[in-house]
């Protein structure tokens, strides 16, 4: 499971596809594909996850990697470049951009507790 934390010490990379309603479904079976048969599986990968705005004109992908150079690495194998340029043909636009957790909040255990008095 995916947990977004500040102290995570490795490299978050979030990814945004332009599609069209016609062609989301098809990059998202070829992003699954791709997660479940190499991304998931190379050296240093921690987790991952894809979404799917409501119009279906983009989706977006969120990674978590040991270091920025496993996330290189992956790119530059010849399976990912090979998908990737599938991947793309079916977009409008990819980008990849590596990002880092500054901040993250949640609800209180105690909800109540977090009522100003």
């Amino acid at each position: 499971m995916t947990k977004i934390a500040k102290e995570f010490p490795g490299q978050t990379v979030i990814c945004t596809f332009e599609v069209t309603p016609g062609t989301a479904h098809d990059v998202i079976d070829a992003l699954n594909e791709a997660y479940d048969q190499v991304i998931s599986r190379q050296p240093g990968y921690v987790s991952g996850a894809v979404h799917l705005n409501d119009a279906q004109t983009r989706i977006a992908t969120y990674s978590q990697w040991r270091d920025r150079d496993d996330y290189k690495a992956m790119l530059r194998s010849p399976e990912m470049r090979a998908r990737n340029r599938l991947i793309h043909a079916m977009c409008r636009h990819f980008e990849p951009v590596m990002y880092e957790v500054v901040e993250t909040w949640q609800l209180p255990a105690n909800p109540d507790a977090a009522v100003a008095n």
